[in-house]
């Protein structure tokens, strides 16, 4: 889940209860775990048009995840309830990334051309995987995967929606 809309940045999504007191356990979309400690509030939905704001009373980052104690979900069913549901911040709480960086939202939706411009598609999903993100790329019913590294990836035009890449062989159904 990714997306930018009514000014709404997903940042996160709740993976499971934690404890008995209301904790969740958070993915973080974030490359830095700790970008949540500077948070206060943040939207909660399933999707970025049905949110409610809720404080943040405590942040943990831990190896699993980001343990969140979330205002008004104060029991182990009402985290449960949770599960699944959407972390969103406003768009001007946007960290700004070093050059050559970019957010999932900014990726997710770009055309992806080969270096002869033939269309391979466009990218459906980004997975963030421990070695290196990789593009999800969907093009009438096919489904390639490109490792997000400079091997493959020549460059990225955030303005023109386009990413070009270097293919081998195999790495995109014919």
């Amino acid at each position: 889940m990714t997306g930018k809309s009514q000014g709404l940045l997903a940042v996160g999504q709740i993976v499971k209860a934690f404890g008995i007191r209301g904790e969740v356990i958070a993915r973080s979309f974030a490359d830095s775990p700790g970008r949540f400690l500077n948070l206060s509030l943040v939207h909660i939905g399933p999707d970025e048009r049905q949110t409610r704001q809720v404080r943040i009373e405590q942040v943990h980052p831990e190896a699993r995840g980001i343990r969140l104690k979330l205002a008004g979900i104060d029991d182990r069913t009402a985290a449960e309830r949770m599960r699944g549901t959407f972390l969103f911040v406003d768009a001007t709480q946007q960290v700004k990334l070093p050059k050559g960086r970019f957010f999932v939202h900014e990726i997710v939706g770009m055309t992806v051309l080969d270096e002869e411009d033939r269309r391979i598609g466009r990218v459906r999903e980004v997975l963030k995987l421990p070695a290196h993100d990789v593009y999800v790329v969907e093009e009438n019913g096919r489904e390639s995967m490109i490792p997000a590294v400079k091997e493959f990836v020549v460059g990225i035009d955030t303005v023109a929606g386009v990413i070009r890449v270097r293919l081998i062989e195999g790495m995109v159904e014919g």
